[in-house]
């Protein structure tokens, strides 16, 4: 599990493997979503994701992405899985908006 800026999760190729319903209930900025869950998740994450640049991966709290890591990996990409998911990355926004609202008083 990796952490990254904000700044970093915005020049990369980011994989949310939630369902499209939690997708739509919030994600990270340019993220793609392949849902863990389809059948053919390897086809369509083949399909959609370079294989020469490192694929940052999350899920809502890091379970589906670590096993969508090993699968990727095995077809020859290379991962860093998100170390909390969104759910970190939630808590790690709202801070950060936090600390500015008070900068700025």
């Amino acid at each position: 599990m990796a952490e990254v800026t904000a700044e970093e999760l915005s020049k990369v190729v980011l994989l949310d493997v939630r369902t499209p319903e939690e997708f739509s209930e919030g994600h990270i900025p340019n993220a793609l979503n392949i849902n863990w869950f389809d059948e053919d998740f390897l086809d369509q994450a083949d399909k959609a994701l370079p294989k020469d640049q490192t694929i940052y991966l999350y899920c809502r709290s890091g379970r589906r992405s670590g096993l969508a890591a090993e699968k990727l990996i095995a077809l020859g990409y290379t991962i860093l899985d998100l170390e909390g998911g969104y759910q970190a990355y939630q808590k790690t926004e709202h801070y950060l908006k936090k600390i500015e609202s008070k900068g700025n008083n």
